[in-house]
């Protein structure tokens, strides 16, 4: 049957379309959302602007500044243009990506193409500059007697003395004039400027020597309370050429490696921070005092961060499973007690249990009454390490037992009554059921566990300080030290200064065998979860 015309416009909705939407009304615009958003806006602008201003004052490098606000100005897209909408709300978690971890690892990447270490941490202009305010008495030159004149705002004037032909000379910040000196000087002069003893005018000397002090093209240097002498720069620096000269011997530097140097060899210090290249990297496998105990340390950091994780998820695991019995008296008593290591700061049990294995400590008197003699975990390697891996097990088990425990109470029970009644005992239960089901959950944990481990500084150093010594190598490495405090001692333990070029390089090796071991671990732990499910 055909419908009519007046029955399909009935079918025919506002829209147009059959039985569909009317057009959607234009919602008002709002104002007061907007002015919000520029308010907020011009905050985080004021803010960026003034913090690339600063950082580009104090590097003289354009690049971070630059960067700064590109990111200011796509916030500032983001959150005006309508599509970008959702994108807001991930706004706050991806700047703090950017400043907490993409910045520090770009960072860390360009410091260890740099030769940044002592005597090597300021920019080729700050060092051009400290070196440019160096002066030398050339011959001839003339050393005045001084007498300094202070009025109530603060200004200085002085009177010079040239004791070899009695001329003298009057100045102040507007320059130095002739000056006709009596015998004895006046104890004030015109303007209310009154005399200062030359202990007063040492403690001045600061102030004094920011007066405009200059004798023909020497300037007048003021050395002391009562002594003034001309002197000229050393130094002048061709920014063209980037060389430098001595205008006392006529010796051109030509910087080097972040140094300037001479031809025959001197060097002037400080030196700036400069591009090294892949020096660092090299050192890394060609210096004997870093490549030799390197492969002990890098062997012991995965034998202690390995152990680290088996010991404290074993105690933890095997804790769990015995509060886990609702038939446990005591039960809820029980897991308070256990929980309480986890309850006192690391480093506060880290320097009991130091105490606790000092030779006369109640372990190191324990051994001696067993075996008749004392004994030192601080000096054997191999005491050491164990000891080591003992207070790490009692720090960490607290933490295994809980996420365990949670666990187990998460795995249904009736997959156990099936497996009893196909005939399983309970070793297999744990190993065919329990454990699998255990390590899908907690599995990402224990990766942490030993990626945290894997850097644990503090234990080493609270402990052990890396010790016993390795004398095998003159560098300050340690027998228990893993690759993050090796890295310490070397950038900041040679007794040489700091050396952050070689520490930025070797945490970034730390840095690529943690990634590469959290992503293998990572498809194991997703391919167990495919096969139980």
């Amino acid at each position: 049957m055909q419908q009519t015309q007046s029955e399909k416009l009935k079918q025919v909705g506002p829209g147009g379309t059959s039985g569909g939407p009317g057009p959607r009304e234009r919602e008002p615009f709002n104002y007061t959302d907007l002015g919000l958003r520029l308010i907020g806006l011009a905050f985080i602008d004021g803010i960026a602007i003034w913090f690339a201003l600063s950082i580009y004052s104090r590097e003289n490098s354009p690049i971070i500044p630059i960067a700064l606000l590109l990111v200011t100005a796509l916030i500032n897209v983001i959150f005006l243009y309508g599509p970008l909408y959702p994108v807001r709300w991930l706004t706050p978690g991806l700047l703090m990506l950017l400043l907490m971890v993409i910045y520090p690892l770009g960072y860390n990447i360009y410091i260890s193409f740099t030769n940044n270490s002592s005597g090597h941490t300021l920019t080729r202009e700050q060092v051009v500059n400290q070196l440019k305010q160096q002066t030398y008495q050339p011959a001839n030159a003339v050393t005045y007697s001084m007498t300094v004149y202070r009025n109530a705002a603060g200004q200085f004037k002085v009177v010079l003395k040239n004791p070899t032909n009695n001329t003298a000379f009057i100045g102040d910040q507007n320059g130095l004039q002739p000056y006709t000196a009596p015998a004895t000087l006046p104890a004030s002069l015109d303007g209310g400027y009154n005399k200062l003893t030359p202990f007063q005018a040492a403690a001045q000397q600061q102030a004094l020597q920011n007066l405009n002090l200059r004798s023909n093209d020497l300037a007048i240097e003021i050395v002391s309370g009562s002594e003034a002498k001309e002197s000229r720069s050393k130094y002048s620096y061709d920014a063209g050429s980037g060389k430098l000269m001595d205008l006392q011997t006529n010796t051109v530097y030509t910087p080097v490696n972040g140094t300037f140097t001479s031809p025959d060899g001197k060097t002037l210090t400080p030196g700036f921070t400069d591009l090294a290249g892949f020096d660092n990297y090299a050192r890394v496998f060609t210096s004997g005092d870093i490549t030799g105990p390197f492969i002990g340390v890098f062997i012991w950091t995965f034998i202690f961060a390995g152990m680290s994780v088996f010991l404290t998820f074993s105690v933890g695991l095997g804790m769990a499973l015995v509060l886990n019995d609702d038939d446990l008296p005591l039960r809820t008593l029980f897991r308070v007690l256990l929980f309480i290591p986890y309850t006192i700061p690391a480093f506060i049990s880290s320097l009991v249990w130091a105490g606790l294995f000092s030779i006369v400590g109640p372990v190191g008197e324990g051994f001696k009454s067993l075996f008749g003699q004392g004994f030192s975990f601080f000096s054997d390697p191999n005491a050491a390490k164990a000891m080591l891996l003992f207070v790490n097990t009692w720090l960490g088990y607290p933490y295994m037992m809980l996420i365990c425990l949670g666990a187990l109470q998460s795995i249904p029970a009736d997959i156990y009554e099936a497996a009893t009644i196909d005939g399983a005992n309970r070793v297999q239960k744990f190993f065919s059921l329990t454990l699998p089901l255990l390590l899908v959950s907690v599995g990402p944990l224990l990766i942490g566990s030993f990626a945290f481990n894997f850097n644990n500084f503090g234990i080493i150093q609270l402990i052990t300080q890396g010790g016993p010594a390795d004398a095998s190598t003159t560098t300050p490495a340690g027998k228990t030290d893993i690759l993050i405090s090796y890295t310490y001692r070397l950038a900041f333990g040679t007794g040489k200064g700091q050396d952050l070029g070689l520490a930025a390089t070797i945490s970034l090796f730390i840095f690529i065998i943690i990634a590469a071991i959290t992503t293998f671990s990572f498809r194991y732990t997703k391919q167990l979860e495919e096969v139980l499910n």
